[in-house]
């Protein structure tokens, strides 16, 4: 014994076996409860999964995907699906989380294998961060833009329009006037928002960018100022912002909403929206869709879910907090339907066109469509201040997950020189991710967002959702996942949890993923533009990429390890054995005295395992855990 603990003092614990709670002689190792900190409230943690769950989604693609698949009827697959698949996933990231109190990169101790899951979410997160802050530099435009008198794009005869300009005043013509053709017209909104804004007429496509629009480019840079400043001290500062920001847009939401249904016209919209279709519900694209919907607008595979819960203390009720968010975010998509639906009735009847044709999604509905009916209000400049600041809002929360989920993940696998530096670390990423999408701010820009919008988290993403799930209930164990779970909550997951993990979430993301793939189709934009096959190349790589990281880390994993080929990914399918909580109050049952530092025999058989070679010790440890897995599943019983 004696031996082993002049090993300990001659040889430094590696970084990646230090965890929150290590203790020792040295000044950095007792910094870091501090270090890596925690939620400074009860409600950081619940307002921030709200903020990150109910996003500029829940605006723009849920009321289009509802009146496109059924209105009313929709809403029956949406909330299945949301049971089977939304709810038992996201509290599986909650659990795994708060657990190990490690980001989407280190909680791969849990099986060391399959690392390569959590550098392929890493990778999908940063692809979609760069694209979604130019979203929300071109909410900062049109923020800044509504400031005025009179909103720019609401007459035509500016440098910009053309002769195909029409705007609303001409299109409303007088009694017994025969109505205008309107097929070959541009609304001022659309050319503002085309000509004005992204100047993509100077572009010929993709592989033309053409120069940088300067006016953009600083939104971008205001962005990511804003974004940094936030997430300056991690959660401690994130925590605080998110107070504002997931709460302040539910209230220019319901302004919007009661605006909206008092407006003339507004049933026509609504009536649109809701009218149910239950014949579609026959086909399985609808089931689909509302499958697809529930996937996106949770958040689920981004890492951030996980990222927040790692913050939490290790007794913080999930199981609560899962259905008060994914429950509340399914209600405001609906709500949001209601307040754009109504305003869009209201434009269908000033224009005396039907609803459908002025119904879009994406960012047509918030850069045009929405802007357009906006002038039509008295008013209007304030009516669009409002829903470009409740855009913005509902955009920032969410980038604030991703960067925390992108910091967080690096720094736990290096936290002897970054966590000491989080901030500047911080502000390398940022600084890198706005150069990078500074072809974003070009006049082609827009070509490379929706390039990366198709592809960045695609199938990539769900390749990601669908092994951590199986990683966690076949290679982990179902049985071990749920004491897991006992010990933070007090009790096991029930048999709805276990039926979903086991076989329907799997079973109805393996479906998404074979659907993606046969109903594939080419990058397009405003159905005119057709990507290059280049660019199409680029765009699968890019999804490809992220699914290579899963055998690639196996690889790695594979030959760090000693033995055989199948010895080797046996132990490498196993937790290490400092997994399990940060703190060492908390370790009970199996994980008592395994975290690295301790002078218990059994971290020594670990240590000897993982940095000496396979020893005599390595029987010895599998003996113990079986054991003591054993004392504790009679203990529970």
């Amino acid at each position: 014994m004696k031996k082993s603990q002049e090993h300990h003092s001659q040889k430094p614990i590696p970084d990646l076996l230090m965890t929150p709670s290590d203790q020792g002689d040295g000044d950095q190792q007792t910094q870091f409860p501090e270090d890596r900190g925690n939620w400074t409230g009860k409600l950081d943690f619940l307002l921030s999964c709200i903020g990150y769950c109910v996003g500029l989604g829940n605006v723009w693609r849920f009321p289009y995907r509802a009146y496109t698949n059924g209105g009313g009827a929709f809403l029956v697959p949406y909330f299945i699906m949301l049971a089977i698949c939304g709810i038992p996933i996201f509290f599986m990231e909650l659990s795994l989380g708060q657990f190990s109190s490690l980001g989407p990169l280190a909680v791969w101790k849990i099986s060391p294998l399959f690392k390569g899951v959590g550098m392929a979410t890493i990778l999908i997160v940063s692809l979609v961060a760069i694209y979604y802050n130019m979203i929300i530099a071109y909410v900062l435009f049109y923020l800044f833009a509504s400031l005025t008198n009179n909103l720019p794009w609401q007459y035509c005869g500016n440098w910009w329009n053309t002769d195909l300009c029409l705007d609303h005043h001409v299109m409303r013509t007088g009694n017994g006037a025969v109505p205008l053709n309107l097929s070959n017209t541009v609304s001022p909104s659309e050319e503002y928002w085309s000509r004005y804004v992204l100047h993509i007429q100077e572009s010929s496509g993709i592989g033309d960018p053409g120069a940088i629009r300067w006016n953009l480019c600083l939104c971008l840079l205001l962005a990511w100022v804003i974004v940094y400043l936030c997430i300056l001290k991690g959660v401690k500062s994130s925590g605080k912002v998110v107070y504002f920001t997931a709460t302040f847009p539910y209230l220019i939401l319901i302004m919007l909403l009661i605006r909206g249904v008092t407006l003339e016209g507004a049933w026509l919209g609504i009536k649109f929206y809701l009218t149910p279709q239950f014949d579609l519900l026959l086909s399985p694209k609808v089931w689909i869709e509302a499958a697809l919907q529930i996937f996106y607008s949770l958040g689920v595979g981004f890492g951030g879910l996980l990222t927040f819960a790692s913050y939490n203390t290790f007794h913080q009720n999930i199981y609560r907090d899962t259905f008060i968010v994914t429950v509340g975010n399914a209600i405001t998509s609906i709500l949001a339907g209601f307040a754009i639906f109504s305003v869009l009735g209201y434009m269908s009847q000033e224009l005396d066109v039907p609803v459908q044709e002025v119904a879009k999604a994406g960012p047509g509905l918030a850069f045009v469509v929405y802007p357009q009916a906006m002038t039509m209000l008295p008013l209007s400049p304030f009516w669009s201040f409002l829903f470009f600041f409740m855009l913005l809002t509902l955009g920032l929360d969410s980038q604030f997950a991703f960067l925390e989920t992108i910091v967080t993940a690096v720094t736990d696998e290096f936290p002897y020189y970054l966590r000491p530096k989080k901030a500047f670390f911080s502000g390398v990423i940022c600084v890198t991710m706005f150069l990078m999408g500074l072809i974003l701010t070009t006049e082609g820009g827009m070509y490379w967002l929706v390039l990366l919008d198709d592809y960045s988290a695609g199938f990539g993403l769900m390749v990601v959702v669908i092994t951590t799930c199986l990683v966690v209930t076949r290679v982990y164990g179902m049985k071990r996942f749920c004491r897991d779970i006992h010990m933070m909550l007090g009790f096991k997951p029930g048999i709805y949890f276990k039926a979903c993990w086991l076989f329907l979430s799997p079973v109805t993301m393996m479906a998404l993923l074979v659907y993606s793939i046969i109903k594939y189709e080419p990058s397009e934009y405003n159905g005119t533009y057709r990507f290059p096959f280049w660019a199409e190349a680029l765009g699968i790589l890019m999804g490809l990429f992220s699914c290579l990281m899963i055998p690639i880390g196996m690889v790695f994993a594979v030959f760090k390890e000693e033995g055989t080929l199948w010895q080797r990914i046996q132990q490498a399918s196993r937790p290490t054995m400092d997994w399990g909580p940060s703190l060492e109050e908390n370790r009970t049952g199996m994980y008592v005295a395994t975290l690295a530092g301790s002078q218990s025999p059994k971290p020594l058989m670990v240590h000897m395992r993982k940095y000496g070679g396979i020893t005599s010790y390595e029987n010895i440890a599998f003996q113990i855990d079986k054991e003591i897995e054993e004392e504790e599943e009679e203990s529970i019983m």
